[in-house]
């Protein structure tokens, strides 16, 4: 337990030397030291609960509660503030609804329910502390270089640096508690403490859009937050316990009864993974500063959202009105937010709306419950977190020194920065390509909704993944174009941009050759733990060695190739007049055109305000059809007990 309470409490450490601190080689030390640090802190964690599978803490310190409803109610006063201050009214409502209420709770029937076990890890808590701990560490490591740069394109503005680092750092310190808790009380604790941290890091630079947005996702989280609370109410009263283990292992006894608190819970998580109707919360985050995007809103945060839904899993799984409920939610989410990545030029959105669109996925998984739909979905979070925060990364870097984060304004970025583009190549051929790790988890997650019987969901992966592959088709052959005599500009990136992007690209190809020793011994033990003996065919190690000697050959070929070419310098054909400057053709009435490579984005028929508005609908009506069946459900075990 001493290594997880490391995790949990040195980063807040961390976070306040950074707050006070302003001098850049300090804070440069201290950053890399603690990403270190925690890092290696969470390979530890790994190898000592990788033979266990796990084990639950029990902390005998009452105090700890009392602690924790004292910030809690601290945040609570801090948001109804600034709330007032702003004008969002329905933040400050929102905060005067659920923290007097889960206060109410504690202190009255909360109190005499004895918590057995307060925290838990088991192995899907080790997948999600390696991603926190590694990934995260990296992102904050890549912020340093970024920030530099950021601070320098807005020079006439406070730096505002030591609060940036202490946000990052505390919200580490959180996510590590939300996934390491078994009572829902703590982990409802470390559950605002992250949508704190949202508001702060998307509110960054204190514009008016930035503030707007920062409200929107900090409105839409603290919505989620009511459901968390009205969700502990429910169990704590009707089932006499706060704890996560209990309310699963009893899942199966209770039924269509333990829907309920069930229901509020991945009502929850659905807010906090920004699915439709609310995912205009993570688009409007992506004004924040880059690493903001790729730490809280791409590889860890969202992940919360879905964390909670594949835990729930085996309760939602049970062919309740919950888990149909959380399945097309998920499901139209990531239809629609696939759709509308279409017609982006914008590579941040694009990003934004291909996250929105994988949480989707991964919450359908959860929804359907099936060992096969979570392997699925545990897998989907770990190719996600490694190639997603490589994305958003490369874009970053891209717009510091192209000047532009719009796809259309790569042009030559092969040749201006040849080893970006190639990671951003890498990232995106993992994203989509065979046999990369996230096509074959939704191969998984495509072969779990067709033993579901669920067709509508079948639709819906195929339409579905066919879209996602010709958006990323798109941005990978504007990258791999050659455009000449353009200058070589990569010099300009700092050090430790290069370092956490090659970082994350050999983690890219590494989870996809290791992925059957994941399988093996992570996720394999963890569903037979969880669900029970396992049978489906997806386990099978044969099938998933071969995909991983493809993968390999893959990178052998690449390996024995890169560099080594007889190629031939020949003008570029231009509408058959070229002057030799290969950018520049004679067109009507004998101009000089330049010349220019543009994608289509069909905005016509996938834009982004029709597609938002269809999935917002469908998700609404879906999130009322799974209330009313909540209302039915309560009537008739009423009537029963009459």
């Amino acid at each position: 337990m001493g290594t997880i309470l490391f995790l949990i409490f040195f980063p807040i450490v961390v976070a306040l030397i950074l707050l006070v601190n302003k001098e850049d080689k300090v804070r440069d030390i201290v950053v890399k030291a603690a990403a270190i640090a925690i890092a290696a802190a969470s390979i530890v964690v790994a190898v000592q609960f990788f033979k266990s599978g796990g084990q639950y803490f029990k902390a005998h310190a009452e105090i700890v509660n009392y602690i924790m409803m004292v910030v809690e109610a601290l945040l609570a006063i801090y948001i109804i503030i600034i709330g007032v201050k702003h004008k969002k009214y329905l933040a400050s409502l929102f905060a005067l609804i659920q923290t007097p209420l889960l206060i109410w709770f504690e202190l009255t029937k909360g109190h005499g329910i004895e918590v057995q076990y307060n925290m838990y890890v088991d192995r899907l808590s080790v997948i999600m502390i390696l991603i926190i701990g590694i990934i995260g560490s990296l992102i904050c490591v890549y912020a340093l270089g970024y920030m530099k740069d950021f601070q320098h394109h807005h020079a006439g503005q406070k730096d505002r640096r030591p609060w940036f680092f202490f946000v990052m750092f505390i919200f580490l310190g959180a996510m590590v508690g939300l996934v390491t808790s078994n009572s829902m009380i703590w982990m409802y604790f470390f559950w605002e403490i992250t949508s704190l941290s949202s508001f702060w890091l998307i509110g960054y630079t204190k514009t008016a859009e930035a503030t707007r947005n920062a409200f929107r996702a900090l409105i839409m989280n603290l919505l989620g937050g009511i459901g968390f609370a009205v969700g502990i109410l429910i169990l704590g009263n009707v089932f006499g316990t706060v704890e996560l283990h209990t309310m699963i292992l009893i899942g199966s006894v209770y039924g269509e009864l333990i829907a309920i608190p069930a229901a509020f819970f991945a009502f929850a998580g659905i807010t906090k993974a920004a699915q439709m109707p609310f995912n205009s919360w993570l688009l409007g985050a992506m004004v924040a500063p880059t690493p903001t995007s790729a730490l809280l809103h791409s590889s860890t945060m969202v992940k919360a959202g879905v964390f909670m839904i594949i835990k729930l899993s085996p309760v939602l799984g049970i062919g309740n009105f919950a888990g149909i409920m959380t399945m097309m939610v998920g499901g139209i989410t990531f239809l629609m937010a696939s759709f509308a990545a279409v017609s982006q030029s914008n590579a941040k959105r694009v990003l934004a709306y291909s996250t929105i669109a994988n949480l989707g996925l991964i919450v359908a998984c959860g929804g359907i419950g099936t060992p096969e739909a979570v392997w699925a979905g545990v897998m989907l979070i770990i190719f996600h977190a490694v190639t997603k925060s490589l994305l958003f990364l490369c874009v970053g870097t891209a717009e510091h020194n192209i000047g532009s984060r719009d796809i259309e304004d790569m042009d030559g970025l092969f040749v201006k920065m040849p080893r970006l583009a190639m990671f951003m190549i890498i990232g995106i051929a993992g994203m989509f390509l065979a046999p990369f790790g996230m096509l074959i988890s939704k191969w998984a997650a495509m072969t779990a909704f067709v033993d579901s019987g669920n067709v509508i969901l079948v639709a819906i992966i195929c339409f579905g993944s066919a879209v996602t592959a010709f958006y990323w088709i798109k941005w990978m052959g504007k990258l791999s174009a050659i455009v000449a005599n353009e200058k070589n500009i990569q010099e300009n990136v700092h050090k430790e941009e290069w370092f956490v992007q090659g970082t994350l690209v050999v983690l890219t190809i590494m989870v996809c050759l290791i992925f059957p020793l994941i399988s093996m011994y992570m996720l394999v033990p963890y569903l037979e733990a969880v669900f029970g003996g396992l049978s489906s065919m997806i386990f099978a190690a044969d099938n998933m060695i071969i995909m991983c000697i493809m993968v390999a050959a893959l990178v052998v070929l690449a390996g024995l190739f890169f560099g080594k070419t007889r190629k031939k310098i020949v003008p570029i054909y231009l509408s058959g007049v070229n002057e030799g400057d290969n950018l520049t053709y004679k067109g009507a009435m004998d101009k000089d055109v330049k010349f220019a490579l543009r994608n289509w984005h069909m905005e016509e028929y996938f834009g982004e305000k029709k597609m938002n508005i269809i999935g917002v609908i469908a998700t609404t009506l879906m999130l009322v059809i799974g209330i009313g069946f909540m209302i039915g459900t309560l009537v008739s075990l009423l009537g029963g007990v009459a």
